[in-house]
């Protein structure tokens, strides 16, 4: 029921990557032929990308949301375009839920014809950077200062889509946690032009859940991100459960949870991915930690943005 990232994704002393770099060399020399081949498409709008090369729980979508916002302050019009997965509705569902410009498509291309059509003047590409198919004007990277890049090895050695060299096709990188300057001069000496930023989760119901023993689950890229929060705030976890991106919860393991709740007297936190996830099921004792996107020096990085439109 539950597979997560191996824990040698993030050692840089295991071995076992080594006996896995066959695999990741084929598969970078792949992803090289693809984007050697592909031709690029050009829109009449400009797209940003909002990317990772870390696999997963990064915070996409919490950043394309702000950009949206943030755009629309200046009389922009943007649309936010991701490829469509079935099992990413918990995404859907919170971008329609804050900015409601979704756009779908199973090719990214159609997804921003058609807000073209609708008369949107920015596309925001939420993932998207392995897509060398769409010509784009900006792109930005999120890290997690917990991860970075990991164990520096690519799938399925370590973590990495890409190699940490494609940072060179980055404009500007938003880095969520504590500030890292070994991880800047990695940066700075692929490329002195990238602009960095950082961020944080601002929570914005604890008080609800203060003085109460917690069940604390979670089903995104980085589970441990989540607990760590709660754990910075002096939250009670008592008990915690952690499961893979995107992950299907069933109602009966839902139930489960809420049972063990119940005859421990815990109340029930998970994040807001996950509750959207789970919504439908109409579990009231499940509660979600709604938190803020936070921005260090938000308006230079939106004026970095707009050089770009």
């Amino acid at each position: 029921m539950k597979i997560n990232k191996p824990k040698f994704w993030e050692e840089s002393n295991s071995l076992i990557p080594f006996f896995l770099l066959p695999f990741a060399f084929f598969f970078q020399i792949i992803l090289k032929i693809k984007k050697t081949i592909t031709i690029k498409e050009k829109f009449n709008i400009p797209v940003i990308c909002v990317g990772n090369i870390y696999l997963g729980g990064t915070g996409k979508t919490p950043l394309s949301i702000l950009i949206a916002k943030e755009l629309k302050k200046i009389k922009k019009k943007p649309a936010i375009i991701k490829k469509y997965y079935s099992n990413h509705i918990d995404e859907h569902l919170l971008i329609k839920s804050k900015v409601n410009c979704l756009f779908l498509n199973n090719q990214r291309s159609k997804a921003i014809y058609n807000a073209e059509k609708k008369k949107f003047d920015v596309a925001i590409l939420d993932d998207g950077f392995q897509d060398f198919s769409i010509n784009k004007n900006l792109n930005l990277l999120c890290f997690n200062s917990e991860q970075l890049i990991g164990n520096g090895w690519t799938l399925p050695a370590g973590p990495l889509r890409e190699n940490i060299s494609s940072l060179k096709r980055v404009n500007i990188i938003l880095i969520n946690g504590k500030k890292n300057l070994e991880f800047e001069k990695k940066v700075f000496k692929l490329s002195n032009k990238i602009k960095i930023f950082y961020s944080r989760y601002l929570p914005l119901n604890l008080d609800y859940f203060k003085n109460k023993k917690l069940l604390a689950f979670a089903g995104i890229g980085n589970p441990n991100n989540f607990f760590k929060i709660l754990a910075e705030n002096k939250l009670q976890v008592k008990k915690k459960y952690q499961f893979p991106d995107h992950y299907n919860f069933s109602k009966s393991e839902l139930q489960s949870m809420i049972d063990i709740s119940k005859k421990n007297n815990y109340q029930i936190i998970t994040t807001e991915k996950d509750y959207y996830r789970i919504k439908h099921y109409g579990f009231k004792n499940i509660k979600h930690l709604k938190i803020e996107l936070k921005i260090l020096k938000k308006n230079h990085l939106i004026k970095e943005i707009q050089k770009f439109l």
